[in-house]
Order: structure tokens, then sequence, then C-alpha cells
């Protein structure tokens, strides 16, 4: 058993054309799906085990990145559980409007059936949000935040019908392993702490996702991908787990490009089916609007619950868990779990470039939009004073905090560091730092802050995201900012990309670490004894 060459060919070629166009290469990789489907390929058993395998990592490092408190917040449990209640009443009440017209493919919808259905399109997809969120560099911004908590009340309500539904009542054996976590939770974190940053860490990495989580929650009547969420999020908390998330990043976004051509492989549906499905991606834009709209009654800002809505505005696959469960039990006919598939991969098609626009869109009607907002504003965006500091950094992660040490050792209390990151925030806060929580890719960031020429003289970008950066340039340079800047780069390509859009000086941050490994050896430690000898240039 192999994988045919042309499916990672078409693959690669159509994910390649996806990105070189501004949309994500997952919609690429659905297309290639769908073009496969019509030469009769399908989805064979390695491509299926290696989605789950893909989503399985997923909802773990999701669980690494999440902190339980992020759920309670009003806007991500009260918003969630809303718009589900709403969109399933609206959505049933439409169906039964189709079925009473007389449409072919709605006749025989009942109110149970038209319910199940509306249950099944009221879910977002967590596969789409998350990477769409990683490729952005947002999955610890406010609106990341928000939008994975709201999928994971989704995840909570789908596990809920999943057990009622399919009759598999969990064993008695799962109260053990429930009550079994906080042991489990302190092992592994003294285990984490010993096992390094190599090979090791990511073996342990898919010992906690597939054993740890998944596998002792199947056998227990448990779900198994809510397995590996929670152990995840049980580790969240550990120093080490953002590392262990990166380890195993690469991992994730390539074994999803599996996940995403099974569903393509699927194959074309039906003329009825596919109307259907355009019905249902038509529906689309209100699960946005009223996804927009309960986010400003949660004081959130326009823009962020934009953004948030954007991120939410599909079908999701544990739609079509729910769906095929239906299917399994008799409730449903097959035709209605393909239309739901179709209108996914729909979903995920139309959703992506609405992602990739937000910022534009959000400019172009941001005067309608913002009379959305509440006069009161939530916590994380409550207005600031920008004060009067001399340099500022923006991205407090391990470069930022060391470029922000360096500086205020130098300079004193001039310096401004900046983060999305509300607990990266309250930690620096905490040790006295300067840090501001603000998101310099919000537009209203700009409109708040106060001649920034005048007072600022270097502005110094280590977010390792490269559009926010050339966002935050461009911002700059509009607003006449005339002094330094610096930006760190990850590849030696973006080095020369940051300086023709203006960067004063960029750098390879892997590359300087050595020089800097280098400068702090000669500074702290006694090598006198080494003798100088001339190269052949200087002879």
């Amino acid at each position: 058993m192999y994988i045919d060459p042309l499916v990672i060919v078409c693959a690669f070629g159509f994910g390649y054309v996806a990105s070189r166009t501004g949309l994500p290469p997952l919609v690429g990789y659905l297309v290639a799906g769908f073009i496969l489907s019509t030469q009769g390929y399908t989805t064979g058993p390695i491509i299926q085990e290696i989605a789950d395998i893909g989503v399985t990592i997923l909802l773990f490092t999701i669980g690494l990145k999440l902190k339980i408190k992020s759920l309670l917040r009003p806007e991500v449990w009260a918003g969630a559980s809303l718009h589900m209640l709403i969109t399933v009443t609206l959505f049933t009440i439409g169906l039964l409007g189709l079925a009473a017209s007389g449409l072919t493919f709605f006749t025989d919808l009942d109110w149970r059936t038209a319910a199940l259905i509306a249950f099944a399109l009221s879910f977002s997809s967590t596969v789409f949000a998350v990477k769409i969120l990683d490729e952005s560099g947002r999955s610890s911004s406010l609106n990341g935040r928000t939008a994975i908590g709201v999928l994971i009340i989704q995840d909570i309500f789908a596990v809920l019908f999943l057990a009622f539904s399919t009759g598999k009542i969990p064993s008695a054996w799962a109260i053990a392993v429930i009550a079994a976590l906080p042991v489990a939770r302190w092992l592994f974190m003294r285990i984490l702490n010993r096992i390094g940053h190599g090979e090791l860490q990511i073996l342990f990495g898919f010992f906690l996702a597939f054993v740890a989580g998944a596998w002792a929650f199947d056998i227990v009547g448990l779900k198994a991908d809510l397995g590996a969420l929670i152990m995840g999020m049980l580790l969240a908390p550990h120093a080490r787990a953002s590392d262990l998330a990166t380890s195993l990043y690469s991992i994730k976004d390539f074994l999803l490009v599996g996940f995403f051509l099974e569903i393509g492989l699927a194959g074309l549906p039906s003329i009825n089916t596919l109307n259907a499905a355009l019905l249902f991606v038509l529906a689309t834009p209100i699960k946005v609007a009223l996804f927009f709209f309960l986010f400003t009654r949660f004081r959130l800002k326009a823009r962020t619950s934009l953004i948030t809505s954007f991120n939410l505005a599909n079908y999701s696959e544990f739609g079509l868990i729910v769906c095929g469960v239906a299917v399994a039990n008799g409730w449903l006919s097959r035709d209605w779990l393909l239309a739901l598939a179709v209108a996914m991969s729909l979903s995920f098609v139309i959703a992506s470039p609405f992602n990739a626009m937000a910022d534009r869109l959000f400019n172009t009607f941001r005067r309608m939009l913002k009379r959305f907002e509440t006069v009161e504003r939530h916590p994380d965006e409550e207005q600031y004073d920008a004060g009067t500091w001399q340099i500022v950094v923006v991205g407090m992660g391990r470069v930022g905090t060391g470029a922000y040490a360096y500086f205020t050792d130098k300079f004193g209390p001039v310096v401004l560091g900046i983060d999305f990151n509300a607990d990266t925030v309250d930690a620096l806060q905490e040790r006295g730092k300067q840090v501001l929580l603000a998101d310099v890719t919000d537009p209203d960031f700009w409109h708040k802050l106060p001649t920034i020429g005048a007072k600022v003289s270097l502005v110094i970008l280590t977010v390792p995201n490269l559009t926010s950066q050339l966002f935050v340039v461009e911002r700059l340079k509009h607003r006449g900012y005339s002094g330094k800047i610096a930006a760190m780069a990850t590849y030696d390509d973006e080095v020369e990309i940051l300086q023709e859009a203006g960067v004063s000086t960029s750098f390879n941050v892997f590359a300087e670490a050595g020089i800097g490994l280098a400068s702090h050896i000669c500074r702290e430690m006694d090598i006198s004894s080494i003798e100088p000898h001339a190269t052949k240039d200087s002879a």
C-alpha cells in the first residue's frame, strides 16, 4: 500500500497555485481532491489514516495553547451557545419552508430531520479556523482566542450529541480515567521538564495525543479527539507547552493535507445534491452576521468581531460526524451527508479570501460596522495612553523581550513593549515591564496612537509573521513616521523584502544568534589565551 505519486503532485501543484494567488494552500488541496475524484480516485485507507492523525495532532496542539479560563469568558460560552440556539432555530424554519415549497431534495423533511440538519450546519470548522489563525500568526490574539474558544464549546455540544444519539454510553471506567487526569498531569509535567528538545520531545507529544489522550478516552467510550484536546489543555500551563506545540507544528500541517484531500476525494455530487449544498452555502452569511452581532453585544470591537466571524464562516467536519451518525441510525439518507460535505468544501473555498481580505473589508465598511460597537469596551480592548516612549518593541516573545531588556538597561525606562497575547502581557507587567496589550494589525490601534513620529525614534519588529511586519511598516510610513525601523526575519529572502518595504535594518534571527553568542562569550569569559592570527586576506 502506498500513495499514488499523482496525488502528491496534484496536492502540491494546486496548493502552490493557491498560495501564489493569496489563498491558503488548503483551498488548493480541496480543489486537487475534487479533480482527482473525477479521474476515479477515491479516499484510501492511507489518506484517511493520515487525515485522522492530523486532526488528532491538531486538537492536541490547540489544547496546548488554550487556557481553561478563556472558555469562561461570556463572549465564548454565551456567544457560542446563543449562536447555536438561534442558528438551529432559523435554519430549521428555513428547511421546513423549503420542504413546504415542494423543492426537490427537501420534500421528505419533517421538523425532526430539519432540526438535525440545522444542528449539523450550526458548527464551524476547527481545522479551517486554526489553520487560518496559524498562517496569519493570530492564534494568541483576542480574536484567535475567542474563535478557538467558541469552537471548543461547539465541540462539547457535538460530544454530548454523539453520546446520546449513538447509544454509546461511556463505561464505568470512564470515571476512573477522568479521576486519574490530575495524577497524569502531575506525572507528564515532570516528564516534560526532563525530556529535552529533540526527537524525544516530538515522540512524547505523539504519546500524549494518541495514547494518554485519544486512546485512553476511546477505550472507555469517550470521544478520542476530545481526549487529545483535554490532554493538551492539561499541559497548557507548562513552560515548555509552546515548545512542544512548535515541535509538532510542521508535522501537523503536513498530515492535515490528507484531511483536505479526503474531503475533495469524497466525489462530485448529483445536481440535486449540489443545489442543496449551494443553498447551504448561501445561508453562511446568516451565521457570520449573527456571530458579528453577538460578539459586539459582548463588547468586542467591530474589527475583532468581524475577523472572528470570518474565522467561523464555514461548515464543520464535526457537522459531518453528526450527520454521519444520523445516516448510520437511519434518520437521514446518505445524500444529506454528501450535500453537507460539498457545502463544507465550498464554504472553505469561499471563506478563505474573506479571511485574507478581512482588514480591507473592515476599512471599507468601517463607519457602518463601528455603529454596532457598545459604549463599554471589552477589558482586553480598552483605550490606552501611548505615553512618551522613544523605543517601541512590537512582539514580546523571547527575541522581543531580550531586545526590550537590552535597550532598557542602556537607555532607561524609555522602551515600550507591545503584544496581543494577554497572558504574555500580564506576565511581563507583573515583572514590572512597560508592556501594552494591543494588536498592531488593527487599524483602530493606529487611529488611537498620537503623533508617534514626534516621540519614537526606533521601532523594532519581532513578530514572526512577515505580512504583519509589512502592514506595520506601511502604517508607520502612512502616519509620517521618519525614525528608524528594525525587523526580525525568519528566512534570508524575508530580509530583502523587508528592506525593500522601507525597513532600516533587517536581520535573520538565527544567523544573528551566532553573533550574539560569540559576543556574549567574549564579554563573560576570559579568552585572552587565544592568540589572533592574520587571515590570508589581511596578509
